[in-house]
């Protein structure tokens, strides 16, 4: 089979300057060009093999035009030279030196300079299936989507790997479908490519440089309404992995907690350029972003009522044995609703200006509900349960405090603080 590769400038990294080239190559063979990055670090052992599996593999079974570069990202060993040997030796092979450790460094770097219509990135270890690269980068090319990922957890998979490993990753991949209505299943999977054109200004957006890049870059490109498909692939463990999954695991929750700031304050925010030739109008670049977006003000919202929750009814025990019921539950109602209203107001809805005469109005409202519903529940109770105990009371204020959970989310959002929530968002998408 005839090679497809771009041309070959040995060591060199490939500049913006060179896309004029790479262009006038592509449009003589009529083919999508792809960059593959292979980042590297302290990899001078496994690094032969991998580039001779691949090199031999795209030569044979992988028609579009295509060049593989390693990038070593501050290796200390004999890395860097054995890049520059197979880069001089094997065509279509190319070599880049970063100073900087970090996976997602060197693929954000890559990526950002390559002038191929198609950028992918796999792990130097080959724990995945190269036969998944053509379906692929496929995807992409069609214009199907503009990200495409493999999965390790969707039908069609093969997978082998230790019984730790698959717990953690299918919890982690869990709290994403749940906590960022994530549409992906497996977003560590080292094996991904998308659109150069649309990737390049999301990656703007990515600031993590290591092993948590791969969750940012795909919650970052779902957020602005880009399309992920997933391509189920086979993958082995790597018994030689150097990754230590506990202290990953952790760096993830951290960036997860920031990458939620992100998009809740609206800094995830970017412009993709339009791609009419290949995608025309579709309803997800519109309905994606504030479905993320309600699901971390429902959980922020949760997470704020359950400490306020909490407070009201240590505040009303502490305060029974001096007032009545009524008086009580008004006292302590009073001083958490102030506390829980602001919360929301600072965080979940995200207003930068301090509440207004109409805001306080309304909150009040609010409050005023909450008492009458509170305070009939204990009342109530006392009516049906004349020897009811304390503890009694305070799950029944508990549980009547949960029943208009739903309509304070639903009130905070679209009556007390809409205004300011919808002039927000409304400046930022038009921008």
């Amino acid at each position: 089979m005839r090679r497809a590769v771009l041309p070959d400038d040995g060591d060199r990294a490939v500049l913006p300057d060179d896309r004029d080239r790479w262009d006038d190559g592509r449009a003589a063979r009529g083919l999508t060009s792809v960059e593959i990055v292979i980042p590297v670090l302290n990899e001078e052992r496994a690094l032969p093999g991998c580039i001779r599996t691949v090199h031999r593999f795209l030569t044979d079974f992988f028609p579009p035009a295509w060049t593989v570069t390693i990038v070593d990202n501050g290796s200390t060993d004999a890395t860097w030279e054995t890049a520059q040997r197979l880069s001089r030796t094997m065509t279509g092979v190319r070599a880049r030196r970063l100073e900087r450790r970090g996976k997602g460094i060197a693929v954000k770097e890559a990526w950002r300079d390559s002038g191929a219509d198609i950028v992918a990135f796999m792990d130097v270890d080959l724990s995945t299936g190269l036969h998944a690269l053509l379906p692929l980068v496929s995807a992409v090319a069609s214009g199907h989507c503009e990200i495409a990922i493999g999965t390790r957890l969707a039908g069609g998979s093969r997978i082998e790997r230790g019984v730790r490993r698959e717990l953690i990753s299918r919890l982690y991949n869990g709290m994403l479908r749940i906590g960022f209505a994530a549409d992906f299943t497996d977003a560590t999977c080292g094996f991904k490519a998308a659109r150069t054109d649309v990737v390049r200004p999301i990656l703007d957006r990515v600031e993590d440089d290591g092993w948590f890049f791969d969750t940012e870059l795909l919650l970052v490109a779902q957020y602005n309404g880009a399309r992920i498909v997933e391509i189920p692939v086979d993958w082995v463990e790597d018994a030689d992995s150097r990754v230590d999954v506990w202290r990953t695991a952790a760096a993830d929750f951290r960036g997860l907690a920031r990458v939620s700031r992100a998009i809740s304050r609206g800094r995830a925010r970017v412009e993709i350029p339009p791609v009419p030739a290949l995608r025309p109008a579709h309803p997800d670049a519109v309905l994606r972003a504030p479905r993320m977006e309600r699901s971390w003000d429902v959980l922020l919202f949760s997470a704020v009522g359950l400490v306020s929750t909490a407070l009201h009814v240590l505040l009303y025990r502490a305060l029974r044995d001096v007032f009545s019921p009524e008086a009580a539950n008004l006292v302590a109602l009073s001083v958490t609703s102030l506390a829980n209203t602001e919360a929301n107001r600072r965080w979940t809805f995200n207003r930068a200006c301090g509440p207004d005469l109409r805001t306080h109005a309304r909150a009040g409202t609010l409050f005023v509900l909450t008492y009458l519903v509170t305070t009939a529940a204990i009342r109530l109770s006392a009516v049906l349960h004349p020897d009811l105990h304390r503890g009694g009371e305070s799950l029944v204020l508990v549980a009547a405090a949960m029943t208009v959970v739903f309509l304070r989310f639903t009130l905070l959002k679209r009556w007390v603080f809409g205004t300011a929530r919808d002039g927000r968002d409304g400046g930022r998408r038009a921008g």
